[in-house]
């Protein structure tokens, strides 16, 4: 249960002050559904209204705080011209200016013979001041109702800004004092404070540094949410390692058939990623590996012969994919290696039904079936197997850890291979997947040649069409990406029919369009065609339904590749090179290009190193960034910054693993205070791992 001091930090925002039901569903898209995630949502500028001169001295252009006294309200005699204010001091005279101003309202907010504060940005118009709009009117006795620093927070159309001060305000003063669950050693040595005056001091800040990220309150906050990051991978683990394994080992006469018809000898990578899988399927505890290797670095080679070592071992196996498309083309690479061992496999999607679903089924259930290939629909209640030994999940970041956990469920035991071909940088394999030992592919598989990458212009686009129809008849075939529209598959949609059209006028009927709003089979069919050489060029919207083999294409143009992330761009180009000819891709950019993203694109012309593009591209972009992290189920940070706390999150990694050493159930007083911390930061989950205590 999560701890009652906490409780006034987990009600809804509605409940809030100024927040009524349609404001809390914006503050909510902005934040969050909970008044705590209020609390990590950080200024990210401020409004410095101690600068309090007189009239006379007032610079324009700069925010002031006057002190004056009201002496007449001028209303318009023309409605579109503006309401005017004016006030004085000894120095001169100020001029309030109001569009669209109810004059009795402001007579009454603003009456006349007062004496009243009033902060905002002031101009000089001929010799007069003039405030447009002030952010702020107090009167003298109120005046400390107008903030000296104003923080400045990202905000979103339609939300008041002052609402959500408001709404902010009040949930950091029902800030609760709570346990100290840092080391007070460290706390010490590192000069931060208690997490209450962090978070006070993170929404007050006091100037321009004081917004930085490498504060020490900011970096106390960001410290504390990679901690709960980590104790909580690091306490699934020990969960799972809890569990009772099982040793599986296979006797290798399946893996030496098939070793006998592989076109190339596995690499030195290859080697040793295998035999770490052997050592841990042998071992009494349960795996959980991450094969990391580019795309065409032979991970799937590598996953069927751990899957047959189960089979070996006289049990079964699976994979899953994220989907479809992909888990048909696993079923069609491993089917001639399986046949060639004489080893069954199926496959199971969501649109199998009927009869031919059961008949899939029985067999699982019997164990006349050794390995299911499938998507999600492996998940489903009735898919029974009779003793599933490891499961293979591929592109592990489509999945979050709770579905890793629903597919061990289905067996006794079961070891967990986890492969992606995103090239994920060190500091976030370590916050997605520090439940996991790593093993990594760095060699490509011999006779993959590499692919030629040009930047081009992209008001070049009819010679870039030019130069493609020399290769199309040169039998060459061609993937033409269209640009990514952030959060609208409309517009992507829109562009990708446009460039369809411009394309089918030059190669006539044989352009294929894939895109995420079609019908699976109907992809289905755009793919085969395309695979069979009954389209020359396939137009696709989104990355994702590009995740084909096809060894025949040698062309990717990525249009608006400045819109892409390194990470993306270097699998889309991971699409071509996999057969005998040399291949190119073609990476088009708009000519106003910003700094940041030239050397993006640099980064990816010199190198085809996955690894090295990853890490330059969290340099860049920032970790929210680099895979997407809405789609990616990577874990979201508020406050910590991995480009910039990359340190504190290799701190926070041997912390954890020494707590979890030491005190396992977190029973003893820091490790009580620890699980606040974790439902602080809503890792409920891996609270709940603990033995109540």
């Amino acid at each position: 249960m999560r701890p009652a001091v906490l409780f006034p930090l987990f009600k809804p925002l509605s409940s809030l002050p100024g927040l009524g039901p349609k404001l809390a569903k914006l503050a909510e898209k902005l934040a969050g559904p909970c008044a705590v995630d209020l609390l990590w949502h950080l200024p990210c500028g401020i409004i410095d209204r101690r600068f309090a001169p007189k009239i006379a001295d007032a610079p324009g252009g700069r925010v002031c705080t006057l002190t004056v006294r009201v002496d007449s309200h001028v209303a318009p005699i023309n409605p579109r011209h503006p309401y005017k204010v004016r006030c004085t001091d000894e120095t001169g005279v100020l001029e309030l200016i109001y569009f669209h101003a109810r004059g009795p309202w402001l007579e009454k907010q603003i009456p006349v013979g007062t004496t009243v504060v009033v902060s905002g940005k002031v101009e000089w118009f001929n010799t007069t001041l003039q405030m447009p709009h002030p952010d702020a009117v107090a009167t003298i006795e109120s005046r400390d109702e107008i903030e000296a620093v104003e923080p400045v927070y990202p905000m979103t159309a339609g939300l008041p800004a002052k609402t959500l001060r408001k709404a902010i305000r009040a949930v950091v003063g029902e800030v609760p004092e709570l346990p100290e669950w840092q080391d007070a050693a460290w706390l010490k040595r590192r000069g931060w404070p208690t997490w209450h005056d962090a978070i006070r001091r993170a929404h007050h800040p006091e100037d321009e540094a004081d917004l930085r990220l490498s504060a020490p309150f900011r970096q106390r906050l960001a410290f504390d949410e990679l901690l709960s990051n980590q104790l909580a991978l690091t306490l699934v683990r020990l969960q799972q390692r809890r569990l009772v394994g099982r040793a599986t080992k296979g006797d290798g006469r399946l893996r030496a058939k098939v070793l006998e018809v592989l076109p190339f000898a596995l690499t030195s990578s290859q080697v040793q990623a295998l035999a770490d899988i052997d050592a841990d399927m042998a071992a009494e505890r349960r795996m959980l590996r991450l094969l990391q290797g580019d795309v065409g670095s032979g991970k799937t080679v590598v996953a069927l012969l751990a899957m047959l070592n189960a089979v070996e071992a006289g049990a079964q196996a699976a994979l899953m994919a994220p989907t479809e498309i992909l888990a048909r083309q696993h079923a069609e690479t491993l089917a001639p290696l399986c046949k060639a061992a004489g080893v069954d496999i199926a496959l199971l999607t969501g649109r199998d039904k009927g009869k031919a679903r059961t008949a899939v089924l029985e067999r699982l259930a019997s164990g006349e079936l050794p390995i299911l290939i499938g998507t999600h629909a492996l998940f489903q209640e009735d898919v029974a197997f009779k003793d599933l030994a490891v499961a293979v999940i591929d592109e592990q970041h489509r999945f979050g850890v709770h579905q890793r956990l629903q597919l061990s469920a289905k067996g006794r035991g079961v070891d967990v291979l986890v492969m992606t071909a995103t090239p994920i940088p060190r500091t976030l394999t370590l916050t997605a997947y520090g439940d996991m030992d790593v093993s990594r592919l760095l060699e490509k598989p011999a006779g993959r040649k590499p692919v030629q990458t040009a930047t081009i212009a992209l008001d070049r686009l009819e010679e870039v069409a030019a130069g493609i129809r020399r290769k199309v008849a040169e039998g060459a075939r061609v993937y033409w990406v269209c640009p990514l529209v952030e959060e609208s598959e409309q517009l992507d949609l829109a562009a990708a029919t446009e460039r369809h059209a411009f394309l089918r006028a030059t190669f006539g009927d044989r352009v294929g369009l894939v895109h995420g709003k079609m019908r699976g089979p109907d992809k289905d069919a755009v793919m085969a065609a395309f695979a069979e050489g009954r389209l020359d060029v396939l137009v696709a919207t989104t990355v994702i339904e590009v995740g084909v083999n096809v060894p025949e294409a040698t062309v990717m143009v990525v249009e608006h590749a400045e819109r892409f992330g390194l990470a993306q761009l270097h699998q889309l180009r991971g699409r071509v090179g996999r057969g005998d000819k040399p291949s190119s891709c073609l990476l088009l950019f708009d000519p106003h290009l910003t700094e940041t993203a030239r050397a993006r694109l640099k980064t990816l012309r010199d190198t085809e190193d996955g690894f090295v593009i990853a890490e330059e591209d969290l340099k860049l972009r920032g970790a929210g960034e680099v895979l997407g992290t809405r789609q990616s189920g990577l874990p979201e940070f508020r406050l910590a910054d991995l480009a910039e706390h990359g340190e504190l999150l290799s701190a926070a990694r041997d912390d954890a693993r020494l707590i979890v050493e030491r005190d396992p159930d977190l029973a003893s007083p820091r490790g009580q205070a620890l699980r606040t911390l974790l439902y602080l930061f809503e890792r409920d989950a891996a609270a709940k791992t603990l033995r109540s205590g």
